[in-house]
C-alpha cells in the first residue's frame, strides 16, 4: 500500500501525458520502435494520485478521495485510466476513450523449408532466442493442454491455429495459455493465429525465452498447407524490424477496446472518442515499453485536453469535449472509412469509437461547440436515486455533442444548442446523414451568427421518426453544421427502434 507505481501502469500513462523528451528510446532497449518519445502536453504538471493496488483492485471509496483531493489541489485535468469490465465510465461529464491503432507494426519474417516467405508480428529484440537455424514445425490446433500432451513439440516451433475458438476465447487469454503451455511442453518458438494480430504486449512472457509470432488466418493456413504436404516440415523466424509510415493501414480500433452502448445510461452515447492505444511506447520502471489498451488511449485524449485548456482558457470542460468529439475523424489515412478490429471485423460504428478518430489540430478550431451548464448533471445524479420522473427526456435533451435514441417509438424531437466559437461572421448549414430506417430532419435548417446580434449560441431541434413498425437494432448516423469552409462540426446519431408491446431481445 505504498505511493510507488510497481506495476508501472501509472508510468506509463503520466509519461504519455507529459513526458520530456527523450532520445534514442526503444522498446525495452532493444532496438523496436526506435526514437524521440515526449510526451502529448510536456509542459503541464502532474500530481499524482494512487488508488490501484496489486492485484488490480481500485476501490471506488479511493478513487472518489482521489478525485475529491485533486479538486482541492486546484487540478485542471483529471486522467482516469482505470475501470470496469463493460463500459463502466458512462457519465456524460467524463470523455471516455476507446483505443486505436496506429501506423506502425512490427513485422517478422517466417521462411518455410519450401523457401516460401511469409510475415507475422512479433517483439523480438533480444538475439539471444533467435536462430538462423530451420526448426521443425509441430502443429497443435489449440495449444490446449491435451493436444500438446500428444504432440511432441520440445526444440520444435507450434503452429496454434484453431480459428473455430475465435468466437469462443478473447484472443489475449488464448496467446497467454498458449505461450504458457508450449514454454512448459520445452518448446523453442510459437506461431499464434489469431483475428487480430494486435495483441502484442501480451508477447511480453516470451521474451528472453523463445521466438514468438502472431500471425492472421490466412497466413496460418498457407503455413499448415505446407505442413500438410511435406513429410518434414521446418520453420525459421528472422528477427523483427519497425515500419512506420502510411504503408500501415490505421487506425483501428482495437479488438479490446469496450463497445457500447452503455448499459446504465443507452441515451447517452459511448465512448465518445478513439484515441491510439496499442503498442504505445512509453516510460516504464527504468526503460521505455510498448504497451496496449484504453489505459493507453485515455492519455492521449489528456493531454489534448491540457493543451486546449492552455489555448481557450475561458472554454469549459464540456466546450473542450466536444471539441475534440465533433472535429474527430471517421476516415483513416488514405481517406477509407475506419475499421474496427473484432470477430469479424467491420466498419467502425460510434459504438466503436464515438465520434471518430481525435484529430487535435481541428480540435483546436472547432467552429461551433455544444456546452453544458454543470448544473445539469446533477439531474443524473437525482435520477439514480429515483428523485426526478423524466430522466429519458433528460438524457435525450442534455446538450452533449451526440444523440442517442435507445427506444424510439414512431417519432422523438430532441433539443441541442451550439455556441460559436469561431468568427463572429457565420453561416452553418445542417447536413444530415439519417440511420437507416429512420427520417431526420433539423430545425431551423441553416444558423447565422452576425455581429452585434448579442448572442453566440443558438438553439435547433433534431426530429428522428422511424419509417417502419419493426422492433430493430442500433443504425447509425450524423450530423453535420457545415459553414462550407474550414469548420464541419459533426454529432454521431444512433437510434434503436422498438415497439413497445414486443418482446424481444433489444441489446
Amino acid at each position: 500500500m505504498s505511493p510507488r507505481d510497481l506495476s508501472s501502469h501509472g508510468t506509463h500513462v503520466a509519461s504519455t501525458i507529459a513526458g520530456g523528451q527523450v532520445w534514442n528510446v526503444s522498446h525495452k532497449g532493444g532496438g523496436l520502435g526506435a526514437g524521440v518519445a515526449r510526451g502529448g502536453a510536456p509542459w503541464s504538471r502532474l500530481g499524482i494520485y494512487k488508488v490501484c493496488w496489486v492485484g488490480g483492485r481500485c476501490p471506488e471509496v479511493a478513487i472518489l478521495a482521489a478525485i475529491d483531493d485533486a479538486i482541492e489541489d486546484g487540478v485542471d485535468v483529471l486522467s482516469l485510466s482505470l475501470g470496469g469490465s463493460a463500459v463502466s465510465n458512462a457519465v456524460p461529464w467524463v470523455t471516455t476513450v476507446a483505443a486505436s491503432t496506429m501506423d506502425r507494426s512490427f513485422p517478422t519474417l517466417m521462411t518455410l523449408g519450401n523457401n516460401e516467405k511469409l510475415v507475422g508480428q512479433s517483439l523480438h529484440h533480444n538475439a539471444s532466442v533467435i536462430s538462423a537455424d530451420f526448426k521443425a514445425l509441430v502443429y497443435a490446433r489449440s495449444c490446449d493442454v491435451k493436444t500438446l500432451a500428444s504432440r511432441n513439440v520440445t526444440g520444435k516451433i507450434v503452429l496454434c491455429y484453431a480459428p473455430e475458438m475465435a468466437s469462443v476465447r478473447p484472443p489475449r487469454v488464448a496467446l497467454r495459455d498458449a505461450i504458457n503451455l508450449t514454454t512448459e511442453a520445452g518448446a523453442e518458438g510459437l506461431i499464434f493465429a489469431q483475428n487480430a494480430a494486435n495483441s502484442l504486449t501480451s508477447l511480453a512472457a516470451c521474451e528472453g525465452i523463445m521466438p514468438c509470432v502472431l500471425v492472421d488466418f490466412e497466413i496460418a493456413q498457407r503455413i499448415l498447407s505446407y505442413r500438410d504436404i511435406t513429410g518434414n516440415p521446418v520453420v525459421k523466424v528472422s528477427p523483427t524490424v519497425s515500419v512506420v509510415g502510411k504503408e500501415v493501414l490505421a487506425p483501428r480500433v482495437a479488438y479490446f477496446s469496450s463497445r457500447g452502448p452503455g448499459t446504465l445510461f443507452p441515451a447517452i452515447l459511448k465512448p465518445d472518442v478513439a484515441a491510439p492505444g496499442v503498442s504505445i511506447l512509453a516510460a516504464m520502471g527504468g526503460s521505455y515499453v510498448l504497451a496496449s489498451g484504453t489505459s493507453m488511449a485515455c492519455p492521449h485524449v489528456s493531454a489534448v485536453t491540457a493543451l486546449l485548456k492552455s489555448i481557450h482558457p475561458d472554454w469549459s470542460p464540456a466546450m473542450i469535449k466536444s471539441a475534440i468529439v465533433t472535429t474527430a475523424s471517421m476516415t483513416d489515412h488514405l481517406g477509407m472509412l475506419i475499421q474496427a478490429e473484432g470477430v469479424p471485423r467491420k466498419q467502425a460504428d460510434p459504438f466503436d469509437f464515438g465520434g471518430g478518430h481525435m484529430n487535435p489540430e481541428r480540435a483546436a478550431d472547432p467552429g461551433l461547440v455544444y456546452d453544458v451548464d454543470a448544473r445539469e448533471y446533477n439531474k443524473l445524479f437525482n435520477c439514480t436515486i429515483g428523485l426526478l420522473d423524466d430522466c429519458e427526456s433528460y438524457q435525450l435533451n442534455l446538450n452533449l455533442p451526440s444523440i442517442s435514441v435507445p427506444n424510439l417509438k414512431d417519432s422523438v424531437t430532441v433539443m441541442r444548442t451550439v455556441t460559436n466559437v469561431g468568427p463572429v461572421e457565420a453561416t452553418y448549414r445542417a447536413v444530415v446523414d439519417a440511420p437507416p430506417g429512420v427520417t431526420m430532419s433539423v430545425e431551423p435548417p441553416v444558423i447565422t451568427f452576425a455581429e452585434g446580434s448579442g448572442s453566440r449560441s443558438v438553439t435547433f431541434r433534431v426530429t428522428l421518426t422511424a419509417k417502419q413498425t419493426v422492433q430493430g437494432g442500433y443504425t447509425f448516423g450524423g450530423l453535420t453544421w457545415s459553414d462550407g469552409g474550414v469548420h464541419s462540426v459533426r454529432i454521431p446519431v444512433a437510434v434503436r427502434i422498438v415497439i413497445q408491446q414486443f418482446v424481444a431481445d433489444t441489446s
